[in-house]
């Protein structure tokens, strides 16, 4: 009988180790199947390795400073330093040791990854993939082997680049794309941001919090543009209260160095003179020379590849997962991908990719949380739906904490009173969407919110008054 149900396994190829990839690797041993992973950098990619994990360490250390400028109005104060509420002096941040540590955090939860891989039972290969057929990956090996794997089907998970200008070619010592910031060995004198996305407004709050002079440059009326209006004006105003300046409705048309710095010329001919320049302009897919055209995958124009919502490409055996295909530049997203691709090819129970109800957060200080819909899809009339919005400046724990940015805001269709989305923009906002995102998942309604219990005093307890007000606005 064994015998029989090892002849049986099926053969998975997957080539990229990011999220997408280890997570469907795991997933798809514990179905059962004979796992091969293919990954060129490292278990964990870009995400663990040059992206999400040291990103986020970075941005933990700034916000620690941010949050220390505010102890004084908490009464508390360093022994032997001010006690009469002036502000702390002499607080600094060490980038060498901030850049080691969370180089550091990125080498061992790459290691952490793979080790797990390895108890599950996953061949881990270091080296590079390419489709040979539809059923062949061929792998070129770090210890210089080339051979070929056959596979009943083939997970593409290769994630994506940072993208750069023709006019603003990164050095890796002046000019810097995301994945090159950790060369920096001192806090930028003046650092210059380009883009004012996701990443670009998140190293911006980063080196602002801690200590560097910040130009954020953005190309539209307000940072973060597609995100809510709201949100976006509260980090506008608080990147105006400590220092950092916005640069709007301009385009960086060249960043060039110059003998101890950089200059940043604009769409109209405005210059800065800066230190550093950080490209935060979008990614590209590492899809080129991956051979996936040749044997029939369609790609996007942008280089994507297209899936649909079980991650199936245009070729019955090959799936794709993560930034590769441009559905959502999100881990999460990368994992329940490449998760749903080995329920779909193993034959286990299946539910498609629902983009509609996954949970994004903005990780600058504040936060910014969102799930669902938005509130500019109820002004533009695709939903019907009452909105409730909340500052944290009420709550009663928030004011405990001295925390004046931020609301929670809650969107709950006409009539049934099913909550079909929701923002947060606070402190740990990445912890409290978490209610929010259950309810728009699951269909809780508002009197599903209202009517359970929250601690008193706690920052969730927005989210609960939230929901009796959008019950007494729909009574």
């Amino acid at each position: 009988m064994s015998s029989i149900t090892e002849s049986l396994k099926k053969k998975i190829v997957i080539i990229g180790a990011g999220p997408g990839g280890y997570e469907a690797a795991l997933h798809a041993r514990g179905l059962g199947a004979e796992v091969t992973l293919v990954e060129r950098q490292g278990t964990g990619g870009a995400a663990v390795l040059t992206d999400v994990v040291p990103s986020k360490t970075l941005i933990a250390s700034a916000d620690t400073i941010h949050r220390f400028h505010e102890v004084q109005d908490l009464g508390v104060h360093l022994v032997g330093g001010p006690q009469d509420g002036t502000e702390i002096e002499g607080l600094a941040a060490n980038l060498q040791t901030i850049n080691a540590r969370l180089l550091r955090l990125a080498a061992t939860q790459s290691r952490d990854i793979r080790r797990g891989l390895e108890k599950e039972g996953v061949q881990v290969v270091d080296g590079t993939g390419s489709i040979a057929d539809p059923n062949t990956v061929h792998v070129k090996a770090e210890d210089g082997m080339e051979y070929d794997l056959t596979a009943d089907a083939i997970l593409v998970a290769v994630g994506a680049h940072p993208r750069t200008l023709p006019s603003a070619q990164p050095d890796g010592e002046r000019i810097l794309t995301w994945t090159q910031v950790y060369n920096m060995e001192e806090i930028p004198e003046h650092l210059v941001v380009v883009g004012s996305g996701v990443t670009g407004a998140e190293f911006a709050s980063a080196y602002n919090g801690l200590g560097a002079k910040v130009t954020l440059v953005s190309s539209r009326d307000q940072v973060l543009p597609g995100e809510d209006s709201d949100a976006a004006d509260v980090l506008e105003n608080v990147f105006e209260r400590r220092g950092l300046t916005v640069v709007s409705r301009s385009r960086a048309e060249a960043v060039e160095r110059t003998d101890d710095g950089v200059v940043v010329t604009l769409s109209g001919g405005r210059k800065i003179a800066a230190s550093h320049g950080l490209l935060a302009v979008g990614s590209i897919p590492n899809t080129e020379g991956l051979g996936l055209e040749e044997v029939g995958v369609k790609l996007e124009d942008s280089g994507h590849i297209a899936v649909d919502r079980v991650s199936r490409t245009s070729v019955p055996s090959i799936y794709a997962a993560g930034d590769c295909t441009g559905v959502l530049p999100l881990a999460s997203v990368a994992a329940m991908q490449g998760r749903i691709a080995m329920a779909h090819v193993l034959g286990d129970a299946v539910k498609p990719l629902r983009t509609a109800v996954v949970a994004s957060n903005i990780f600058t200080s504040p936060e910014i949380a969102s799930v669902g819909i938005s509130e500019q899809a109820i002004k533009d009339g695709s939903f019907s739906a009452d909105v409730i919005k909340l500052d944290l400046a009420t709550n009663a724990r928030a004011k405990m904490m001295k925390v004046e940015d931020g609301f929670v805001k809650l969107f709950a269709r006409k009539g049934p009173g099913t909550i079909v989305g929701g923002v947060v923009v606070g402190p740990r906002a990445s912890e409290l969407i978490f209610a929010i995102s259950v309810a728009v998942s699951k269909g809780l309604t508002v009197d599903d919110f209202s009517e359970t219990f929250t601690v008193y005093p706690s920052l969730s307890g927005s989210i609960s008054e939230a929901a009796r007000r959008l019950h007494h606005l729909q009574s």
